[in-house]
């Protein structure tokens, strides 16, 4: 025995100087799979520039190959790489776990099944709960419930309001009443569009134990509660609450001493005007942005809520009407306000939210002036000012799909629905130009928060394709989607653990997974950045070896590391999102 073990450890020493097999091509593929009657398209790339003409698909537990398929044409260089392909198998739709092969590449093992999204929606809603302001149920304990005293307001400044709760926006603490908004809608129309998808595990205060209610419901209350208390009468509403003071240094959250008056935290008031308390200002112009986004929220809480609890779907529906007539004072963007950093959501049009506000009331109210001055506002912003552009300010054109088209377009008949409905089809024709000319469908600029354009931009091509039943753009649909799960450059999800098999990110900017050591299960996280951008940001230093290093390029960048606040930073309203696409494609067949 003793002779068997030495000869195994001089077996073990001697392979371990046997250099590791390298390279230079991959297969990139969805890695939580594919259903059977759907688009399904891997990307070959290589750094070299090599043909490459048949590519197989292989049973994964019998290594038998079931389908072959010709590469189609060449697409060139992209990022990293010299060469690609897609790889077109959707005609084969039998279940069953299988892997893609080229030549000696593998691709990693996937499934097709009608299953494979399954679950994935109420998966990312562990994130959102994660991110709870006030009584946190992932660390079963409360935080920043002194919130807050007031800035900028009708009120003398300093005077306390009582406005804890909501989620925190991202891996930092500050809250943001356009992005809380824009999340609240995203989680209240998944529920109304996909009601069955979503199960009831949690209680309304987030832990463990059904309510009778579904959770994604039940995450959306808790966004309209807060909501409720930044717009605590008719002619009051917060914009903010705590500003970029709080980017002093990681911590899991609790109550923040450093903003100067005990654990309170300002909370900015909507003015229309530049705000900003320390060296830096905004540059708003308005108050109709933040506010189109409360009236869209409440409206929809309103039509949800009335059977559940009828005096909640009552007050809600007076908000959205008195929010509606806020924003109508003051027309015009309501930027977050930065204090010791240049940095803030610059947020340039409003427009498109008060469609979406207007076409709310209309569903609510019936009356019909709503519906017209959503549609005069419809024309005023036609078509969303990133789509097909290389770049953008951080969060310039917000949210980063025009919700309004779309309930807009369900109430319309004949011309004027086709009108609203060409809207979205240009947006996405602009960016299917850019698109098309590379293996990867990629026509999204990769500014900060890519990834959310992205799930934005999947959204609008579903809707499009809900509309006018046109399904010319469902491949650059699905490429989206796939994008975010591992058809990139890099071969990873962007979805902390999910799925749970794959390459998914480890260590995001995040102090729950860096200080904590804590899973963030269904963070989203910002996704790549150009080289140009990553390379000017101030205070990025990466903490450890880059295993994507072969993979970066001037056209794109992504690290996985806590470091890296650009492109590995999960966010609130990110996910909120990607829920509403989760649930599009569960339910899709």
């Amino acid at each position: 025995m003793k002779n068997f073990i030495l000869l195994f450890l001089v077996i073990a020493f001697l392979t371990s100087f046997i250099p590791r097999e390298t390279t230079n091509t991959w297969i990139r593929i969805n890695l939580l799979g594919y259903k059977p009657t759907n688009t399904k398209v891997a990307v070959w790339c290589s750094k070299d520039t090599s043909a490459l003409k048949n590519f197989e698909l292989v049973d994964a537990s019998t290594n038998k190959i079931v389908l072959t398929e010709n590469a189609g044409k060449a697409f060139g260089s992209y990022g990293p790489f010299a060469q690609t392909y897609r790889l077109n198998f959707s005609s084969f739709k039998k279940a069953g776990k299988y892997y893609l092969q080229a030549g000696s590449v593998k691709s990693p093992e996937f499934k097709i099944a009608d299953d494979v999204y399954n679950g994935a929606a109420d998966f990312c809603l562990r994130y959102m709960r994660q991110q709870r302001s006030g009584f946190n149920p992932f660390l079963k304990d409360s935080c920043h419930t002194h919130d807050g005293y007031t800035m900028y307001g009708p009120m003398p400044d300093s005077t306390h309001i009582n406005v804890s709760g909501g989620w925190h926006d991202a891996s930092d603490y500050l809250q943001y009443s356009a992005t809380s908004s824009n999340a609240t809608y995203h989680l209240l129309a998944a529920y109304r569009d996909f009601p069955n998808i979503f199960k009831d595990g949690y209680a309304a205060n987030g832990l463990l134990g059904s309510d009778g209610i579904a959770d994604v419901l039940d995450e959306a209350k808790w966004g309209l509660d807060w909501l409720i208390k930044m717009n605590p009468r008719d002619d009051w509403m917060f914009n903010q609450l705590a500003d970029d003071r709080d980017h002093h240094g990681m911590r899991i959250p609790k109550e923040d001493s450093f903003y100067g008056k005990g654990y309170e935290r300002p909370v900015y008031f909507c003015t229309g005007e530049p705000q900003g308390l320390g060296k830096y200002k905004n540059k708003a112009t308005g108050t109709a942005s933040t506010a189109g986004k409360f009236a869209g929220a409440f409206a929809l809480g309103s039509v949800l809520f009335n059977g559940i609890d009828k005096s909640y779907a009552d007050s809600l529906h007076h908000k959205s009407i008195a929010a509606y007539a806020f924003g109508l004072k003051k027309p015009g963007a309501c930027q977050t306000a930065p204090n010791l950093a240049p940095y803030f959501y610059e947020e340039d049009n409003w427009t498109d939210d008060m469609e979406l506000a207007a076409i709310s009331l209309f569903t609510i109210t019936n009356n019909t002036s709503y519906e017209q001055a959503a549609f005069d506002y419809a024309q005023q912003e036609k078509i969303t000012p990133w789509l097909g552009a290389d770049t953008a300010k951080h969060y310039q054109w917000y949210p980063f799909i025009n919700i309004g088209h779309y309930e807009l377009a369900k109430n319309l008949k004949s011309t004027q629905e086709k009108q609203i409905i060409s809207y979205y089809k240009e947006g996405i024709k602009r960016v299917w130009n850019k698109a098309k000319q590379n293996a990867f469908y990629r026509g999204v600029p990769f500014i900060w928060c890519s990834n959310n354009l992205t799930t934005s931009f999947a959204i609008q091509c579903y809707w499009y394709r809900k509309l006018s039943g046109d399904n010319s753009f469902i491949e650059l649909e699905q490429a989206c989607f796939d994008w975010l799960f591992g058809c990139n450059p890099w071969g990873t999800s962007m979805v902390y653990g999910l799925p749970s098999w794959g390459d998914t990110p480890t260590d995001p900017h995040s102090a729950f997974t860096h200080i904590g050591h804590y899973p963030i299960d269904g963070g989203l996280v910002d996704g790549p950045v150009y080289g140009s951008i990553y390379n000017n940001l101030l205070g990025i230093e990466l903490h450890e070896p880059d295993e994507y290093t072969e993979f970066q390029s001037n056209v794109a960048v992504y690290h996985d590391d806590y470091g890296d606040y650009s492109t590995n930073e999960p966010t609130m309203d990110g996910t909120a999102s990607l829920i509403y696409l989760l649930a599009v494609k569960e339910a899709t067949k």
